[in-house]
């Protein structure tokens, strides 16, 4: 009988050490910011100044009057969405930039608890995020819809129904995304409020939402990062800008 219960309990050991091996392995292995995006989350300029507070990078413009928080995509160091939220800021929007365990958002989905409490002058937020990013900040804005103004969603869809809230949802993607699955992207465009505003990206594609290189899967772009950047950035003040 103990014979019989070492044995058992030396299998579910192995068992645990092999899934840790494993989950270290699948989290060890992801997109790493280029020089780009480094040289941007450490850039402090007299309009824009970076500010480290824990696992949050922030971009503070002089004066903000509009936040937003983002949630990067899967497996995506968080610091190569900083040229995108550099770009926002640099048209008025304070900007929180998460970093997430394992770079998984599905692992820290409340990741933006307390965050807007850090700047009070502000008081109108967004929740924004790219591909699984996206999807997990969507479903915060669903548990606290009434806590913000609106999401952004860049390639990605939310599972959770918003279409009754109040939230303000603007959509883009690249016409090249070659990730996202557009079979589920179509199914769940009834979650969100009949007057979102989509916006595709003529030749962008998954992976330029941020500056992490070429996404396995993708699609081949036919405009640049910084041109996919610059657009981005664009399309995100107009549409905060009516607020």
């Amino acid at each position: 009988m103990k014979k019989r219960v070492s044995i058992v309990l030396s299998l579910c050991l192995a068992v645990l050490l092999l899934l840790g091996i494993g989950g270290y392995a699948y989290v060890s292995d992801y997109y790493r910011a280029d020089e780009i995006a480094v040289a941007a989350a450490v850039c402090q300029t007299d309009r824009i100044q970076t500010e480290q507070d824990g696992n949050v990078l922030w971009f503070v413009p002089e004066n903000p009057t509009v936040g937003l928080i983002f949630y990067p995509g899967g497996k995506v160091e968080y610091t190569a969405y900083a040229p995108l939220l550099r770009s926002c800021a640099e048209n008025g929007i304070l900007c929180a930039l998460v970093q997430m365990p394992g770079n998984l958002a599905v692992l820290d989905a409340n990741a933006a608890d307390g965050l807007p409490e850090k700047h009070p002058d502000v008081t109108n937020w967004y929740m924004a995020g790219h591909s699984l990013g996206g999807a997990m900040a969507a479903g915060y804005a669903a548990d606290h819809a009434g806590d913000y103004a609106g999401l952004i969603l860049l390639a990605a869809y939310s599972t959770k129904d918003l279409s009754e809230t109040n939230l303000r949802v603007l959509s883009v993607y690249g016409s090249e995304d070659g990730v996202m699955n557009r079979e589920s992207y179509e199914k769940y465009r009834v979650n969100l409020p009949a007057d979102t505003t989509e916006l595709i990206l003529d030749g962008g594609c998954h992976a330029q939402f941020g500056s992490y290189g070429p996404q396995e899967g993708d699609g081949v772009p036919t405009i640049s990062g910084e041109e996919q950047i610059r657009q981005t950035a664009e399309a995100i003040a107009a549409f905060i800008g009516q607020d």
